[in-house]
């Protein structure tokens, strides 16, 4: 059965990349869309199997190359089976979701055949997926992770007759490669180190490469600290976190599906799973893990303020996911990565839904992604609201506190609050001042979403307002079923993510040595801490609704008065302008100045001006020696014979 789950999207992909000529383009969405359901049903029959140890499923032998030696083989543990869970589930209901999204593409002149291609795209990456999270080595998961990254570039410039969205897929592969790079460097270093890129190999050897120092940048440092910093520079890249995070945003100029799939749900969790993955070295890396829960705390908090302000929809909604996912490497950094995974678990559903439900609202408002131009909308499209409605919910983390009455979010965002506090570190206690902080922004910025969207008079175009519709049923089926999991997957789940039941249920998927410990702590921290993220949550939806519902004029008059400022979280903390100056343009003048200089003044300069001016010369000069004459060949015959005399007496001597 896994191996069904892993390679019908492959099967689907190819069928319907080449051969949707033969099947047609109905054909070949249906097909894609068939397997992706039977691989999500698979997924969840496996996912209530019991794996206490992990089982290994070899699929065939790949490297064999002195003393590397990889199989091509599906590692079955817990962490396996939420992941499979997580992407086949996402995929399948965006696969359903795309067959009326993409039915009247406009992107596209009539007669085009892109409905097969972006079908194969989408059942492309989620083979990619799978394959990355069911690795049971370090090169089968690069394999799968290298190739999220093409189908990710596939995707985002799906409408590559854009310039825009061109400019973001190349933008997204090359700080993709940045991490990718560090990733790489890591696993070189643990094959160096350990003679293996086996988990079942390299796992037992924490504790030895804790004890091992190893040159980096020109100092001495423990290896294992080395080694996991450098995957964790993937994991930043992959995951969109502080620094590597700016190809996010730019991303969603490709359709709305592909939002949902990839950039809330499966690709950017990716470094998210691979720190739990690799817990077992980082067990041994306190100062990683530090750094670890520094940057995403941090990143939770830089993504919010920036989501505050901006004004196109699938935005905002990136802005949220860079944030939640600085939420997960926050509690991963602290040792629980098990309340990683559960917040990985419950964000898919309710992310999911929110990107597509505004694809939703953007269909119904004929592709206009400006909010300031929304209004009124909720009795237009109510399904879509109320679907979305409980997206917010779930995401700001409605609940009752000190109950297990709430939505998904309440659940899995306060586990990893009150985790943080309970670290009892200094960057744990960091981070749970800037996560209660981020969480209010977090309020406040899905319901300003929520607010100018569809409450309000209509503002925009009146044409399109009064020609807007619901979406039809194969769009809003998905939206109710990832709806059922943003109210149940918190609630289901908490005992085995965060309560007396994760250790058993984990079995040996996660590796923490103080687990027991930290959960203990985690569950009696002081009342003020359970109930800081509630406050958090009221603060910032009570504010947006003060801004956007009764004194709609406060936002303009807020932000003429703080222009700096606005400006300044409007343009995204000017990370774009200040890497355009560091490496942009300086990559773009010594590419210049080699194509100038080098290409122009040497190669055709130089080298052909030799070509041009001296070798003709010569050609000339021994043309003139072929005068077709006898006594012209036996001259150069004798002095021929002559030079071979002079240079055998100078050489050997006169005896």
């Amino acid at each position: 059965m896994p191996s069904i789950i892993l390679f019908a999207p492959l099967i689907g992909a190819l069928i319907a990349g080449f051969g949707w000529r033969v099947i047609g383009e109905k054909g070949a969405q249906f097909l894609t869309t068939g397997l992706l359901i039977l691989a999500a049903v698979f997924s969840w029959v496996v996912f209530f199997q019991s794996y206490p140890e992990a089982e290994t499923i070899t699929i065939l032998r790949w490297v064999e190359s002195g003393t590397l030696s990889v199989d091509w083989a599906i590692r079955m543990d817990r962490l396996t089976q939420i992941m499979l869970v997580v992407v086949t589930t996402v995929s399948a209901l965006v696969h359903v979701y795309s067959l009326g999204y993409m039915e009247d593409d406009p992107q596209w002149n009539e007669g085009e055949s892109y409905k097969p291609r972006f079908f194969a795209y989408l059942s492309f990456f989620t083979f990619a997926m799978l394959m990355l999270v069911t690795s049971d080595n370090l090169l089968q998961m690069f394999f799968g992770w290298e190739g999220v990254g093409v189908a990710s570039y596939l995707l985002i410039g799906f409408y590559y007759k854009k310039p825009s969205a061109n400019a973001a897929a190349i933008k997204a592969f090359v700080v993709n490669r940045v991490g990718d790079f560090g990733f790489a460097l890591g696993i070189f270093g643990i094959f160096y180190m350990t003679d293996s890129i086996s988990f079942d190999v390299i796992f037992t050897q924490g504790h030895h490469l804790a004890e091992v120092n190893m040159g980096f940048l020109g100092m001495e440092f423990a290896a294992i600290e080395v080694l996991t910093f450098l995957l964790f520079i993937g994991a930043m890249g992959k995951s969109a976190q502080l620094f590597l995070h700016t190809w996010l945003p730019d991303a969603m100029e490709g359709p709305t599906p592909v939002s949902a799939l990839i950039h809330a749900a499966t690709m950017v969790t990716a470094g998210v799973f691979l720190v739990a993955r690799m817990s077992p070295l980082f067990e041994y890396a306190p100062a990683t893990l530090t750094f670890v829960t520094i940057i995403g705390a941090t990143t939770a908090f830089v993504a919010a303020t920036i989501g505050l302000v901006q004004n196109d929809i699938k935005r905002v909604i990136a802005y949220s996911t860079m944030s939640q996912l600085g939420y997960m490497f926050a509690a991963a950094g602290v040792g629980v990565y098990q309340v990683a995974m559960f917040h990985l678990f419950t964000h898919a559903f309710f992310k999911a839904m929110l990107f597509l439900g505004a694809g939703s609202v953007i269909t119904a408002m004929h592709h206009e992604q400006d909010m300031r131009n929304y209004g009124g909308l909720r009795k237009k499209i109510p399904y879509t609201f109320w679907a979305m409605m409980i997206g917010t919910l779930a995401i700001t983390g409605v609940g009752i506190p000190l109950t297990f009455v709430g939505f998904a979010g309440f659940f899995s965002k306060d586990a990893i609050i009150e985790s943080t506090f309970a670290a009892g570190s200094a960057a744990g206690q960091y981070a749970f001042w800037m996560l209660v902080i981020a969480a209010a922004m977090t309020a406040f910025y899905s319901w300003r979403l929520m607010f100018m969207t569809f409450y309000g008079k209509p503002k925009g175009d009146k044409h399109t307002h009064e020609h807007a519709h619901e979406s039809p049923l194969v769009m809003l089926v998905p939206l109710g079923v990832l709806a059922i999991g943003a109210v149940l997957s918190g609630v289901l789940g908490y005992g085995y993510f965060f309560g007396d039941s994760v250790v058993a249920w984990f079995g040996d998927a996660v590796h923490n040595h103080d687990i027991e410990h930290t959960l203990h702590a985690a569950h009696h921290v002081p009342t003020w801490v359970k109930l800081s993220p509630f406050v958090a949550m009221l603060l910032g939806s009570v504010t947006a609704w003060v801004f956007y519902v009764w004194k709609t004029d406060i936002p303009a008059a807020l932000a003429a008065r703080n222009g700096a400022l606005y400006r300044f979280l409007l343009n995204k903390w000017y990370f774009d302008e200040v890497y355009d100056i560091l490496f942009v343009k300086p990559a773009f003048k010594i590419g210049q100045f080699l194509w100038k200089k080098g290409d122009g003044s040497v190669i055709d300069g130089g080298l052909n001006g030799l070509a041009m001016g001296i070798i003709p010369w010569f050609t000339k000069l021994a043309g003139r020696w072929q005068s077709g004459y006898v006594f012209t060949y036996a001259l150069a015959m004798i002095l021929g014979v002559g030079g071979l005399i002079t240079w055998f007496l100078i050489t050997r001597g006169i005896n």
